[in-house]
C-alpha cells in the first residue's frame, strides 16, 4: 500500500505539515541558544581568546541562565510529551463481536491502497472520523499489540494506525452499499495519516493542545499554578504560531482522501448523501423530543438507534416523494454487521445520555434503561402528570381557588376546569352605549312641536356612519371592549407563563446533579 498518493492535497497538507515541524525546531532552537551562547564563551576561555574581568562576568551571567532555560525547555518538553490528548468518549467494537463490518472496512481499505485503521469505535453522533489513539495515556493496545484489522502483530505504538469512529445513527439507518459509500472519504485519510511528516505534526499540535489543558486544571497550590501557568503561556503561544499551518495541513488530508476516494463508490455516495441529512435530523429530534425528558426523569432510553430508524421508515413511507423506498428497505442494513446489534445499541445510547445529558456512566436505582414499549406509561405519563401538578401550583401560588367537581366525591381536587376557567376571561359590563333614542325616550319638543323624524343631517358624523346606517359611537365602544377583554386574557396567560417558567426553574435548580 502505498499510502500517502500523488494528490495535491497530500502534496499541500506535508507542506504544512512541514512547516509545524519548522516552528518546533526554531522553539527547541531558541532554547538551545542560551546554552550554546556559555558554550562558546567557555571554550573561548579555556583557548585564551574571551579573557578578562568583562568575559568573565559574561559567563557567570550566562550559565545560570542558560541552565535556567534548559531546565524550562525540558519541563515544558516533559509535559507536551506526556500530557494526555483529548479523546473521544466512544464505544468500542471488537472484531470478534462485528467481523463483518471489519471485513468490509477492511476490503475498502484495499481498495482504496491506503492502511486499514487499527480499529472501529462508535459514537452517538452524526459524524465519522479518524482518532488517533496511540498516545501512551490512551491505555495499552489491544491483546498482544495485535492490529484487529490487518492482524499484523508489533512492539511499536507510533506505527498503529487511528481508529476509525463511526456514527452509530449511520450504521443502523444505511444500508451496507450506503455505508461502504459514506466512510470510503473518511478511510482514505488513513493514507496521509501514515506519512511521517504529518503524523510528527499532528503528535506536537495535540501535545501543545494538551499542555495547554493541563496547566488550565484548577485546584493546585500557589508554587504550581506559577509553574503551569508559565507552560500554558508557551504552549498557547507555539499554538497560535502553527495554528494556520495545521488547519491548512487538515484541509490538505481532507482534501487528498476525497480525490482518492473519488474511484470508490462514488456515485452511491451522492445518493447516500441525502440519507446523511436524514439521519441527522431525525436523531436530533428523538434526542431533544424524546429521550431528554426521559432522562430528566432519571430513565435513558435503551434502544435509541432503533428508535430512530422505525420513526424515519416510518416518516419515509407517508413521503409521497420517497421513489424507491422500498427497494432500500430490502437491502441489507449495516446493522446487520454487528453480531449483536442489541448489545452495541444499548451501549450506545447509555453513551448518549452521559454525554448530552450528564448521566452515570452506569446504571442504578435513579438511573435505569427503559424501553420503547414501556416509554408511553413511564414516560409520558409521568411527564403529563408531573406537568398538571406544577401547573396547579403555580396556580394555587397565585391565589386562584379550586373550582368544585360536583361530578366526583373530592371537591375540592385539581382540574381541567379549573384552569379553564381561569385562562377564560369573564364577561364584564360594558360601559353604557350611545344609542339613538327611541320615540318614548326623545324629548318632547318645545312649544308643542313634533320631534324632529327622519334620518339625521348628512354632515352629522357622530352619529351615522356612511350609507351603512352604523354610528361611529357604538363601533368604537364595542373596539374598545373587545381590546379591555384582550388585554386581561394576555395578562393572565403572560402571569400563568411566568409562574410556569420560575416554578419550572426553582426544581431545576433544586435537583440532585448526577
Amino acid at each position: 500500500m502505498t499510502g500517502m498518493g500523488g494528490e495535491a492535497g497530500a502534496q499541500a497538507a506535508r507542506s504544512r505539515a512541514l512547516a509545524v515541524l519548522r516552528i518546533r525546531s526554531r522553539a527547541l532552537a531558541v532554547a538551545l541558544l542560551p546554552a550554546a551562547v556559555a558554550v562558546v564563551l567557555y571554550a573561548g576561555g579555556s583557548t585564551g581568546h574571551f579573557v578578562g574581568p568583562g568575559w568573565h562576568t559574561a559567563r557567570w551571567v550566562v550559565t545560570p541562565f542558560a541552565a535556567l532555560v534548559l531546565l524550562a525547555a525540558a519541563g515544558i518538553a516533559l509535559v507536551v510529551a506526556r500530557a494526555r490528548p483529548a479523546m473521544s468518549p466512544t464505544v468500542a467494537i471488537a472484531e470478534e463481536s462485528a467481523p463483518d463490518l471489519y471485513r468490509m472496512v477492511r476490503d475498502l481499505a484495499d481498495r482504496l491502497d491506503v492502511p486499514a485503521p487499527s480499529a472501529i469505535a462508535l459514537t452517538p453522533d452524526c459524524d465519522s472520523w479518524l482518532e488517533d489513539r496511540t498516545h501512551p495515556s490512551h491505555g495499552p493496545p489491544t491483546r498482544e499489540d495485535r492490529d484487529e484489522l490487518t492482524g499484523a502483530r508489533g512492539s511499536r505504538r507510533t506505527t498503529a494506525a487511528p481508529v476509525l469512529v463511526i456514527g452509530s445513527p449511520f450504521l443502523w439507518w444505511m444500508r451496507v452499499g450506503e455505508l461502504r459509500a459514506v466512510l470510503a472519504p473518511v478511510v482514505a485519510g488513513t493514507g496521509p495519516s501514515a506519512h511521517p511528516d504529518i503524523a510528527a505534526a499532528r503528535r506536537f499540535v495535540r501535545g501543545l493542545d494538551a499542555a495547554v489543558a493541563v496547566s488550565s486544571t484548577s485546584g493546585r497550590c500557589p508554587m504550581t499554578r506559577v509553574v503551569c501557568a508559565g507552560v500554558g503561556w508557551v504552549a498557547r503561544l507555539l499554538l497560535r504560531s502553527c495554528r494556520e499551518h495545521a488547519s491548512q495541513m487538515e484541509r490538505g488530508v481532507a482534501a487528498a482522501a476525497a480525490e482518492r476516494a473519488q474511484a470508490v463508490d462514488y456515485g452511491l455516495r451522492i445518493v447516500a448523501q441525502e440519507q446523511v441529512g436524514l439521519a441527522y435530523a431525525g436523531w436530533d429530534r428523538l434526542l431533544t423530543r424524546v429521550a431528554l425528558p426521559a432522562w430528566r426523569m432519571g430513565r435513558w432510553p435503551s434502544r435509541l438507534d432503533a428508535g430512530v430508524v422505525a420513526a424515519l421508515t416510518e416518516l419515509s413511507r407517508r413521503d409521497r416523494l420517497a421513489e424507491g423506498f422500498a427497494s432500500r428497505l430490502g437491502e441489507r442494513p449495516a446493522c446487520d454487521l454487528l453480531e449483536e446489534p442489541g448489545t452495541i445499541d444499548e451501549a450506545t445510547s447509555l453513551l448518549a445520555a452521559r454525554l448530552f445529558h450528564g448521566g452515570p456512566a452506569e446504571s442504578g436505582p435513579d438511573w435505569s434503561p427503559v424501553d420503547w414499549q414501556e416509554y408511553p406509561e413511564e414516560v409520558v405519563d409521568r411527564k403529563w402528570r408531573l406537568d398538571a401538578a406544577r401547573l396547579h401550583r403555580v396556580l394555587d401560588a397565585q391565589g386562584v381557588r379550586r373550582t368544585p367537581d360536583t361530578t366526583g366525591p373530592e371537591t375540592d381536587a385539581p382540574t381541567l376546569s379549573r384552569v379553564l376557567d381561569y385562562l377564560a376571561t369573564p364577561t364584564e359590563p360594558t360601559a353604557t352605549r350611545a344609542a339613538t333614542p327611541t320615540s318614548a325616550d326623545e324629548p318632547a319638543a318645545a312649544d308643542g312641536d313634533e320631534p324632529p323624524q327622519g334620518p339625521p343631517a348628512p354632515d352629522d358624523e357622530t352619529v351615522m356612519g356612511g350609507a351603512g346606517g352604523i354610528t361611529t359611537v357604538e363601533g368604537e365602544a364595542e373596539a374598545e371592549d373587545q381590546d379591555d377583554q384582550d388585554d386581561q386574557e394576555n395578562e393572565r396567560t403572560t402571569t400563568l407563563a411566568a409562574g410556569l417558567t420560575a416554578e419550572l426553574a426553582r426544581e431545576e435548580a433544586t435537583a440532585p446533579t448526577t
